[in-house]
């Protein structure tokens, strides 16, 4: 194990990049990410790390190029955020949908307009289901983690499927933490160079792709992608309990903090999640019987683990980085509901939006929103509704 280190939380994502050896990089500035392609740029000039280094002209082109190395047998990574991501859209589906092993990191940003740079999940969240498997981070150290075991899960046979690595702009990406690294060596047992597979592009073979989908056969190419997606929780598992294993590291689809005996759930995902522990030790010094269960794949959403989890508990408060407009609630409180439909024992379940545009959310701010979720189940109601709770006015 490489000794500790102090790293800015988008470099922790550069670092891992180089670690896993990969054979090409498609990059186009935009902050906030513009500091992990740029430092894999360095990496690449002094000889660091010997890769293809694609400077394109738009997040577009970016994932295009992406797709045509992966599509060859190279492993292959990429970064944007926000308005880049959504003008990568297109693509991301074409990633998916060709079971191409891509993995991105996303500095997540909120969306125009007004032309805001700070972070929330707002760009992520419009591209959610794109059929791509979907993390969420809190620290550096698990930005470098996620990002180096993402490309062992997404080369996996059985999944084959593009990775997304999010992490919160500016209150991560640019954060500097401590973390421990791998070593070289350990890095290159842990992960060998991409298996060609054995339907890659190449002259000598061709083969068609992208061709039109017919409606006799169009269904069918969309469930083996959702059959695959499922399947990618079990190998990310796998990943994980080998990585914990040689790091003593030890991650899962979801995290628990103070959760025994809980009787009201804060769920969170990202950089704040940290502040919803201070959140839960504030409350359980009051007397309230708190917990935290941090959801860290998005996609596909771990709906079974978040029931066993959170089936005794009699509040949950869904603290989240997004909305969706014109909807009833978030795409996490969604996702939550939806969850327990149908089941026998259920909490009863609040949704808030907090963090948009960069905003803090504070401690207090997420202890009050488990209160508020706590006093909603103590009514006797089972659906708490949705607040924007930092709204001014």
């Amino acid at each position: 194990m490489a000794k500790r280190i102090a790293i800015e939380g988008s470099h922790a994502a550069s670092l891992a990049v180089k670690l896993a050896n990969v054979d090409v990089i498609a990059a186009y500035p935009i902050t906030p990410q513009t500091h992990i392609v740029e430092r894999l740029a360095e990496y690449v000039a002094n000889g660091e790390l010997d890769a293809e280094y694609i400077n394109v002209e738009s997040e577009h082109s970016a994932m295009s190029a992406c797709i045509g190395a992966s599509a060859v047998g190279a492993r292959v990574f990429t970064a944007t955020a926000g308005q880049g991501l959504a003008l990568m859209h297109e693509m991301l589906y074409i990633a998916a949908g060709n079971r191409l092993p891509i993995v991105m990191a996303v500095a997540n940003r909120s969306l125009s307009p007004n032309l805001n740079i700070w972070g929330d999940h707002t760009d992520m969240m419009g591209s959610r289901d794109c059929g791509w498997i979907q993390l969420f981070v809190e620290n550096a150290q698990e930005v470098f983690d996620l990002t180096f075991t993402a490309f062992k899960i997404a080369e996996d046979e059985e999944v084959l499927l593009p990775v997304t690595v999010n992490l919160d702009g500016f209150h991560l990406s640019h954060v500097i933490e401590a973390i421990e690294p791998l070593e070289a060596e350990e890095a290159a047992k842990f992960l060998p160079p991409r298996k060609i597979p054995s339907h890659a592009l190449h002259p000598r073979k061709p083969t068609t792709w992208g061709a039109i989908g017919l409606p006799e056969i169009q269904t069918e190419l969309k469930y083996q992608l959702e059959d695959a997606l499922r399947r990618s929780k079990d190998v990310a598992k796998k990943v994980w309990k080998e990585y914990g294993d040689l790091t003593g590291r030890y991650y899962d689809v979801i995290e628990f903090y103070r959760m025994d005996g809980a009787e009201v759930a804060i769920v969170m995902m990202g950089s704040f999640c940290g502040n919803a522990r201070d959140a839960v030790d504030l409350l359980r010094e009051k007397g309230v019987k708190a917990g935290l269960l941090k959801v860290r794949m998005f996609r596909p959403f771990p709906y079974r683990e978040i029931v066993d989890a959170l089936s005794e508990v009699k509040a949950v408060a869904v603290v989240e980085r997004a909305f969706s407009p014109g909807s009833v609630a978030g795409p996490l409180t969604s996702d939550l509901k939806t969850a327990f439909y149908g089941e026998k024992q259920r909490p009863s379940i609040s949704g808030f939006a907090a963090g948009i545009g960069g905003r803090e959310v504070t401690m207090s701010e997420i202890a009050d929103s488990a209160l508020k979720a706590l006093k909603v189940a103590e009514e006797g109601k089972m659906d708490g509704g949705f607040e924007y709770i930092q709204v001014r006015w």
